[in-house]
């Protein structure tokens, strides 16, 4: 027998997290997490669903019945849309300018359909008159994928315009949110958007690991509508929805699918709480302002934004290294001196880029005037 392992409890330091995510937690959402583990079936933990699926549609502002929370992170959001409405053979025209239009494009192929890729450089964001010429050029796709905010670069993309195009060609749209939901302008009814996902641990200040996501009507009648399974049978929204579905009041219509991640899903209650009363617009003003702090600082170190102003991400800065100094030495010594995290760059922008999230909780005054002095001093 294997001798027991003589490991101590695990007690990590208190970090101020500004890298591209997770971002700093709420404290009252961490609260949150600690309350009593009672049962997913529960008629209490029902109606606490209930409310949370209040709270998402408020988040992503819309009516979809078929708006709950992934038992996963945001990769698993993101897969979740493509498995359940995209089929072999299928057309998709995937707009990709950073790592996360990539990932769309190797979801398209691994359900064996066929990914039109839209190029766009990184740091930019995907161009209209491009998506335009690729829905012309292929009158038989059944999707337009993009991402709202490229996490690896810091750009955001006019979604209202690219669901715009999409609907005059038929086509429905994949969303990524998963860096813009909370954090800047994003109204899934209003623009339009058919399947969107997004993640916990961005603009939501919650902890890692839960995919919200929405299916528009159109959506779900393509979902019910496939010739063939779902390939994920744990992803598969046509059995999830049996858990997510019925009302606190009415709790015999819940259907077991899997033991759904208790205390995680307080967290995500209590964020989505605090997002609803600070007021979502309020909320993008406010990353909007710290942005502006930021970007004046930044300035004033000499450092240069990789992203044009008018396309640029308040919440996730992408900001050019600048020459001759030593990346994961200056990240190293921010996170052993200040115990603060910035992020490095993605890709094409490995080396070149630090990534500085305004995040949700992070992005306060207090956090922006830390991470401005603590770059000052280690740059010097």
């Amino acid at each position: 027998m294997l001798a027991a392992p003589k490991i101590n409890a695990f007690n990590p330091p208190r970090r101020t997290l500004m890298g591209p995510g997770p971002s700093d937690v709420y404290p009252e959402v961490l609260a949150a997490q600690s309350r009593p583990t009672i049962g997913h079936l529960d008629p209490l933990f029902v109606a606490m669903m209930d409310e949370l699926k209040s709270l998402i549609q408020y988040a992503f502002q819309t009516s979809n019945a078929m708006t709950l929370a992934v038992s996963a992170p945001g990769s698993a959001g993101m897969e979740t849309c493509f498995v359940n409405l995209v089929e072999a053979g299928e057309k998709v025209i995937v707009c990709r300018n950073g790592v996360f239009g990539e990932r769309m494009r190797q979801n398209v192929e691994r359900v064996g359909a066929t990914a039109i890729v839209v190029d766009n450089e990184w740091g930019e964001a995907v161009n209209p008159a491009d998506v335009e010429a690729a829905l012309k050029a292929h009158p038989d796709a059944k999707f337009l994928a993009f991402v709202h905010a490229e996490t690896s670069t810091g750009a955001l993309s006019d979604a209202k315009a690219l669901c715009a195009l999409a609907k005059q060609h038929n086509c429905l749209t994949i969303v990524d949110a998963v860096t813009s939901l909370g954090g800047v302008e994003l109204r899934v009814d209003e623009w339009g958007i058919d399947a969107i996902y997004s993640g916990s641990q961005k603009c939501l200040s919650c902890v890692p690991g839960l995919s919200p996501v929405s299916f528009s009507p159109a959506a779900v009648d393509k979902l019910k509508s496939r010739k063939t399974p779902v390939q994920s049978w744990f992803l598969d929204q046509t059995l999830v929805m049996g858990y997510w579905s019925g009302t606190a009041d009415n709790n015999a219509k819940r259907s077991y699918h899997h033991t759904a991640p208790v205390n995680a899903l307080y967290a995500l209650h209590e964020s989505l709480r605090l997002l609803a009363n600070e007021g979502l617009e309020a909320a993008w003003q406010r990353h909007a302002d710290m942005h502006q702090v930021l970007k004046q600082g930044i300035e004033g170190l000499g450092i240069q934004f990789v992203v044009d102003e008018s396309t640029r991400l308040p919440q996730l800065n992408a900001v050019y290294i600048p020459e001759g100094i030593d990346d994961a030495g200056v990240r190293k010594l921010l996170l052993e001196n200040y115990n603060l995290e910035i992020g490095a760059g993605l890709g094409a922008l490995a080396g070149k880029a630090w990534r500085i999230g305004l995040m949700g909780f992070g992005a306060r005054r207090e956090n922006v005037a830390l991470c401005l002095k603590a770059l000052e001093e280690v740059l010097n």
